[in-house]
């Protein structure tokens, strides 16, 4: 492997295939198009991975991704993201090279679609099914009715149906929690399709949460699902009951640079700008930012959870490590650490280094 001096994210192709191709085949046992959320890799190279089982539409978070990734060569995206209309004619330009739908939650977004859209576009509109974040209220029909009135204004324009991300079962305490929010969702986006479904003959419904793609096997009358964390999956889907250990993909591995015996703590070059700043409770009910992984001997070993990633400033991480373990780390070490989050932890690195000694470079979104 490449050697590694500073923070690296680390990714295990082989897991990833595997995620990847696991997630392709529940898409097929249950009849459902499976267009992936590109958002957690953000990588053309990792794009690639997903064509070989088949993945021909994808989705993305923004239209500057969706630029990214249609020059190479993907041609059917969904922007799972609302509409900002300030970029249409970035819209437009792509809506005539590409298969592009975008997403609609309110009139003021759909009328400036109507008015300005140049091209053949999908629209689905954005559900909220729980998770309060973006969406409309599945009962708020003379809404809904107004959008669709609206963006039949013009013929360029097609309604594909009702989008949702039921980000609430990231939130769930069980995952019978998850089973019941995902079901919930269902109800209510089927019910919305069956309103509108002798008007709209070819209407679908979209979902794309990773906890629920990932362990519900109720997909009755969704026609496509959205996941992207799976491919690395993290603490935060394993402390869910969503993954196992082995499932993540994902290490930041950060050298060792001081220890401090009286306290117990470990210091590496790995801080917020390289995590995040996203936290579980331990065991012990203490903020967690990372598990830890060390490797003794060519032997690695998952630290228990009382040894775990207990601060975060910019460049600093504080490893709180038991008596037992503690001389186990020396300075000049690399420890490997399980991300809380994958998706921003790779948002923040830019980058990979796979287990094969592979370099792989991200959009660069800042340059």
């Amino acid at each position: 492997m490449t050697e590694i001096i500073r923070p690296t994210l680390v990714i295990d192709k082989g897991i990833c295939l595997h995620n990847i191709e696991r997630m392709a085949q529940k898409a097929k046992d249950f009849q459902l198009r499976f267009r992936p959320h590109f958002k957690t890799h953000q990588s053309a190279e990792i794009g690639d991975w997903f064509r070989i089982y088949g993945v021909e539409a994808i989705t993305v978070s923004s239209v500057q991704m969706a630029e990214y990734f249609a020059r190479y060569g993907w041609n059917d995206i969904t922007i799972a993201f609302p509409l900002n209309v300030l970029e249409i004619i970035n819209v437009n330009r792509l809506a005539d090279n590409i298969k592009l739908n975008v997403l609609i939650e309110n009139r003021e977004a759909a009328s400036a679609l109507a008015i300005k859209t140049t091209h053949k576009i999908g629209v689905y509109i954005k559900i909220d099914t729980g998770s309060n974040r973006t969406g409309i209220e599945p009962s708020k029909i003379s809404l809904i009715n107004s959008i669709l009135e609206i963006l039949a204004e013009n013929k360029k324009i097609t309604f594909k149906g009702f989008l949702t991300h039921a980000g609430h079962t990231y939130s769930a305490r069980s995952t019978n929690e998850i089973f019941s929010r995902h079901f919930d969702s269902l109800l209510k986006l089927r019910t919305l399709k069956q309103r509108y479904l002798s008007y709209y003959h070819n209407i679908e419904i979209s979902i794309g949460d990773t906890p629920s793609c990932s362990i519900c096997t109720n997909f009755s009358g969704v026609d496509e699902i959205r996941p992207g964390n799976f491919i690395f999956y993290d603490l935060m889907q394993q402390n869910l009951g969503v993954c196992s250990f082995e499932d993540i993909a994902v290490r930041m591995v950060c050298p060792v640079v001081a220890k401090h015996a009286s306290r117990n703590e470990i210091v590496i070059y790995g801080g917020a700008i390289h995590h995040s700043q996203d936290s579980l409770l331990n065991i012990d009910g203490k903020q967690s930012y990372g598990r830890i992984v060390i490797n003794k001997n060519n032997e690695k070993k998952l630290l228990s959870p009382r040894n775990y990633v207990a601060r975060l400033s910019q460049e600093h991480g504080i490893l709180k490590v038991s008596q037992k373990n503690f001389p186990l780390f020396q300075v000049g070490d690399l420890v490997e650490i399980i991300p809380i989050h994958s998706c921003l932890t790779a948002n923040l690195a830019r980058k990979y280094l796979t287990t094969e000694g592979e370099e792989i470079e991200m959009i660069n979104t800042r340059g």
